[in-house]
């Protein structure tokens, strides 16, 4: 094996000059072609934004040491890139039917402290992946939680009951979901583990009348601790 081959080859300090030129150049295009994008931050932009970004990144990689590429071509792929998207920004401004098509609809994972379960298939999430989302906004169990809201860039965003409105909820911490009922006690409040259906039950071995599961735990309707 030739290591002077593998790092050195033909490399000489002419062209490495050119190379940190060409490097400097094209850090510079890179940042002022996102400055002309605006001024969202990374975890707002969208999934076709990302892909902006991405190509631009792909674009300025080559001319950065590829002698055969010239710069003046990188600059008008890349202004090619910026003016799409600003048509595509005036497209979703202008259309919504074209911004959901482009970006996705917001899913109601939660509504009124149970899970809306036809959305969630559509979340591309697990129930405890739901549920770990919203054990780390500070949420127990469902009674707490008005709306559950899946955003089109993929954050989850809650809408809490006020503390007098809080009602009895699937607990959410996996070990209190671990404690399936096996007996019932009068005037006591269980929740469905599929959907947070919560009911007075005559059998723990009832079927829940929202979604046909027949497994149970004890709700709870502690209120937030702020």
């Amino acid at each position: 094996m030739d290591f002077f081959t593998i790092f050195i080859h033909d490399t000489d300090w002419t062209f490495i000059s050119e190379i940190l030129l060409r490097c400097l150049v094209m850090y510079t295009m890179i940042i002022v072609f996102l400055r002309l994008t605006g001024k969202r931050g990374v975890r707002q932009l969208s999934i076709f934004e990302v892909a902006i970004i991405l190509a631009l990144g792909s674009i300025a990689g080559d001319p950065m040491f590829d002698e055969t590429l010239p710069l003046l071509q990188a600059f008008i792929v890349m202004s090619t890139i910026i003016i799409l998207y600003r048509l595509t920004t005036y497209l979703t401004m202008q259309y919504q039917s074209f911004e959901d098509l482009l970006e996705g609809k917001p899913l109601y994972i939660v509504e009124n402290g149970e899970m809306v379960l036809e959305h969630i298939s559509k979340g591309k999430m697990s129930h405890d992946e739901f549920f770990a989302e919203m054990r780390q906004q500070g949420a127990e169990h469902l009674g707490q939680i008005r709306t559950g809201l899946l955003e089109s860039d993929g954050k989850f965003s809650i809408l809490f009951y006020s503390p007098e409105e809080v009602r009895y909820g699937l607990p959410l911490f996996p070990k209190a979901q671990k404690d399936l009922i096996t007996k019932v006690e009068p005037h006591t409040y269980y929740a469905c583990m599929h959907c947070g259906n919560v009911v007075l039950l005559s059998s723990p071995d009832a079927i829940c009348q929202r979604c046909e599961y027949c497994k149970w735990i004890k709700a709870i309707n502690t209120q937030r601790q702020t």
